[in-house]
């Protein structure tokens, strides 16, 4: 090896091959063999260029204390944290998103009957961690296969925020012949309201009326769900 390349080689910032350490033991072994803090470390690379991330990174996980609550934060809360810039915080939200867009084109097409964990997957993973309250429907098929999921509502959620005719109407666009409605709460807690139930069942005699069936009401808390037909069904 010649003078000039030890040369070179000696002047790169110590932690260059760290990062390719990371990479070769991510395509080794996946995440599976990585503490939190790594995983992170290793995304952090492809945004922040020659820099040591490792503090950065284990100062995110200090700040949210977990992945799931990383990548739920808003750009405005990753930005606080010194290090943090554009560059990573549209990184993180991508990450996040992309995610979503799979499950959620995963869970198309598969049967709520024969592959519910699908469905659920992507519910928890678009809505688990909204700071806002989402109302969406999940439009169902003949043979109960998901044929298009769809958030009717943003913003705080009362029994006047949601038009049994519109909602149906938009069920009835998709070919639908059957609904299942979800929900989250903001708060985390997956309990349904008075005004939850009474949602429900303004909606389920809006599409009984058009002969089309109801199967649940689902409620997305942090990290867990409701189903308000396991529970006994408002009646």
């Amino acid at each position: 090896m010649s003078e000039e390349t030890n040369a070179n080689k000696a002047e790169e910032p110590l932690h260059t091959g760290h990062r390719e350490r990371l990479r070769e033991k991510y395509q080794k072994a996946g995440l599976t063999a990585f503490h939190d803090y790594e995983a992170v470390e290793l995304l952090l690379t492809y945004a922040i260029p020659r820099r040591d991330v490792k503090p950065v990174a284990k100062a995110l996980l200090r700040r949210f204390g977990s992945l799931r609550a990383l990548f739920d934060a808003t750009p405005d809360d990753l930005k606080r944290i010194p290090g943090i810039g554009d560059r990573v915080s549209v990184l993180i939200k991508l990450v996040k998103e992309l995610g979503t867009a799979y499950l959620k084109e995963r869970a198309i097409g598969k049967s709520v009957i024969s592959s519910p964990d699908d469905v659920i997957d992507y519910l928890n993973h678009e809505l688990s961690g909204s700071r806002i309250e989402k109302f969406m429907a999940i439009y169902l098929s003949t043979k109960n296969e998901v044929l298009s999921m769809e958030i009717l509502h943003e913003g705080t959620l009362d029994q006047t925020a949601i038009y049994p005719r519109k909602v149906i109407e938009s069920a009835l666009k998709h070919n639908a012949r059957s609904i299942i409605f979800v929900h989250n709460h903001p708060s985390g807690d997956s309990t349904p309201s008075r005004a939850d139930i009474r949602m429900t069942k303004e909606l389920e005699r809006a599409a009984k009326a058009v002969d089309m069936k109801v199967h649940d009401h689902i409620i997305i808390g942090r990290g867990m769900h409701y189903s308000l037909r396991d529970g006994g069904w408002p009646t």
